[in-house]
């Protein structure tokens, strides 16, 4: 399922209502925790979080003329994806984010690389993905990028 979207809250409003209220949270997490240099668009038919061309000229390797990808947040058919592209770079921020979300959270972890399912909504761990988001810096993101993807 891809909600057709120019801006977040045209996005939101196309949410399904049974789960809107845990997207606009999450949203909201999300943006209080979000380092500077970081942005919010549309990209990829999800909310993103990027570093802008203003920072990072270059753009993702894998097309220029697009900003920097981080985060994303997104409705699926069947569940909220939080893509963080930290956790697919980082070992030491997906250890620790694995290790604090199985002690926090009752379900076992639904992921793949840097896509975290949120199935139930009341098992979004709110507080931890506001932690997650904060731990990296734009800087520290695009060294990342630079040293462990761009290649």
């Amino acid at each position: 399922m891809q909600i057709k979207a120019e801006t977040p809250e045209e996005y939101i409003d196309k949410v399904p209502e049974d789960r809107k209220e845990a997207f606009v949270k999450l949203r909201t997490v999300i943006l209080e925790n979000l380092p500077d240099g970081f942005e919010e668009v549309m990209n990829y038919g999800m909310i993103g979080y990027v570093i802008p061309h203003s920072l990072y000229p270059d753009g993702y390797h894998c097309n220029p003329d697009s900003p920097l990808p981080f985060m994303s947040i997104a409705s699926q058919k069947n569940f909220i994806g939080l893509y963080h592209m930290g956790i697919y770079a980082n070992e030491e921020i997906l250890n620790w984010f694995t290790e604090k979300y199985a002690k926090q959270v009752p379900a076992k972890l639904d992921m793949g690389k840097s896509c975290i399912r949120f199935k139930k909504m009341e098992h979004i761990p709110y507080e931890l993905v506001g932690e997650l988001t904060s731990k990296i810096s734009a800087g520290d993101w695009i060294n990342t990028y630079e040293n462990a993807i761009k290649r």
